[in-house]
């Protein structure tokens, strides 16, 4: 049965993107079976270091925070996230989950999408806003005004001309994600995607970036974020959203994910400034009496492969997401996909056990109140995530 969201205030989805590929299998760690560390002499971690949330699985070494949300119960683990035939090219993953079409290009966001829905007439440039630098495709289409802010902090204090450097700097990024899905096409649209967005849309993209600076000022917390992107991003996220300004769409991103060397530092710190700061988000959120309406969406564009290199992991396939927030009904969803050899895909990748799609479908309908059909490009599996 698909769970009616009950909610009394506007639904909010946040997303945090991974960036360069989560290594989900050093994420939840099948820390019982032989297999894993037989295949991951380098980057395996050793028994007794995980952290234990079921019998058979693990927490990251550095997820404690995780682990403590999971057991409250406001954690859902989707394991084997992804699609058939899933691309190895960072680019074109990311713009097969920022656009729900894996066999061709597209020029609407599966958000954007969700904007004009939420706001047909786009009345409030501030539905959804992006913290980072440019703006990511899944929130671009002609026509849908985003807002795409680097740092709340720094653009309060900007003065008008630092404040036009800033938005041709993020409309240059913007412009650099794009071009490749021109090149991956061949060049027959010649750069149609930026300049038909940009026609559509221009500066006005990021004009809702003039109602934030006051932000900053009127938020007070007790909670103290630790100094990093994704902790300053999930923090600006409660900023704007306590400051009630309307917006329905969060965007947040973390890099740093693809591993081919060195994973072992990198992955460990990169697990415990993720799974600190969304602890600290939700305690924030909490604190301000706002956490019953917002859930969260942390996804990567893939997993990695079964066995390392002697050094990290090479792009693979199946990983995994998590569904976050109050109202939700933790615990393990879909299928972890099976780690013997001789069900890998390709002879070294995890299977997909679950179509990202049906993710999103799920966080539509149940959480949005949205008709995902239009918006994901059909029908998908839903989960039953939500109280």
């Amino acid at each position: 049965m698909v769970a009616e969201n009950k909610t009394k205030k506007d639904p909010v989805l946040v997303v945090v993107q991974l960036s360069g590929g989560n290594d989900f299998l050093n994420t939840v760690i099948p820390f019982t079976n032989g297999i894993y560390y037989d295949v991951r002499s380098y980057v395996g971690h050793k028994e007794g270091e995980s952290l234990p949330f079921t019998d058979e699985l693990a927490f990251h070494p550095n997820a404690e925070p995780f682990r403590e949300i999971y057991n409250q119960g406001k954690m859902a683990i989707v394991q084997g996230i992804g699609y058939e035939n899933s691309s190895r090219s960072h680019f074109r993953a990311m713009d097969i989950w920022h656009t729900c079409e894996p066999n061709a290009v597209a020029t609407e966001g599966w958000l954007a999408k969700v904007i004009r829905e939420i706001d047909p007439n786009s009345s409030n440039p501030l539905t959804a806003v992006s913290f980072g630098k440019g703006l990511p495709r899944a929130l671009a289409a002609p026509g849908v005004i985003a807002t795409s802010v680097d740092n709340l902090d720094n653009y309060g204090l900007m003065t008008s001309i630092e404040d036009n450097t800033q938005r041709m700097a993020n409309l240059e990024v913007f412009s650099r994600m794009y071009t490749p899905a021109d090149e991956w096409m061949g060049g027959r649209h010649e750069s149609g995607v930026v300049m038909n967005y940009l026609a559509n849309t221009g500066s006005g993209v990021l004009q809702g970036a003039d109602m934030l600076k006051d932000v900053p000022s009127k938020y007070k917390s007790s909670v103290e974020y630790a100094d990093n992107s994704i902790a300053k991003a999930l923090r600006d996220v409660v900023r704007v959203h306590t400051a009630g300004l309307g917006t329905r769409v969060f965007y947040t991103q973390h890099g740093g994910y693809d591993h081919h060397a060195q994973e072992m530092p990198a992955h460990d710190r990169l697990m415990g400034e993720l799974s600190q700061a969304i602890k600290d988000f939700m305690a924030d959120l909490e604190e301000h009496n706002a956490s019953e309406e917002i859930v969260v969406l942390v996804f990567s564009e893939f997993g990695r492969r079964m066995k390392d290199n002697g050094s990290g992991t090479d792009h693979g396939s199946g990983g995994g997401a998590f569904i976050i927030g109050d109202r939700v009904n933790g615990g393990l969803y879909s299928e972890y996909p099976s780690i013997d050899p001789s069900e890998w895909l390709n002879g070294e990748d995890l299977k997909h056990t679950f179509d990202y799609r049906g993710v999103y479908g799920t966080l539509l309908e149940q959480h949005l109140g949205l008709d995902p059909t239009e918006i994901v490009l059909g029908n998908f599996e839903q989960l039953s995530p939500f109280k």
